[in-house]
């Protein structure tokens, strides 16, 4: 099972959204449409976003 990292590849801000997807096996524009489509509604989407770029390590 992979662990939940952000890749070196196939980034485009962060690798958050393309961490995630690796991690679960969907593609990378998939959860990056989820999550652009999540920013629509009200919540803290982007300041999760923005801690998960700081506390998800790496991948080496």
């Amino acid at each position: 099972m992979r662990t939940l990292a952000r890749p070196r590849h196939n980034r485009v801000i962060a690798g958050v959204c393309a961490g995630i997807a690796e991690r679960f096996g969907l593609a990378a524009w998939t959860v990056r449409l989820i999550f652009l489509a999540s920013c629509l509604l009200p919540g803290p989407q982007f300041l999760i976003y923005l801690a998960l770029w700081l506390l998800l390590p790496q991948e080496p």
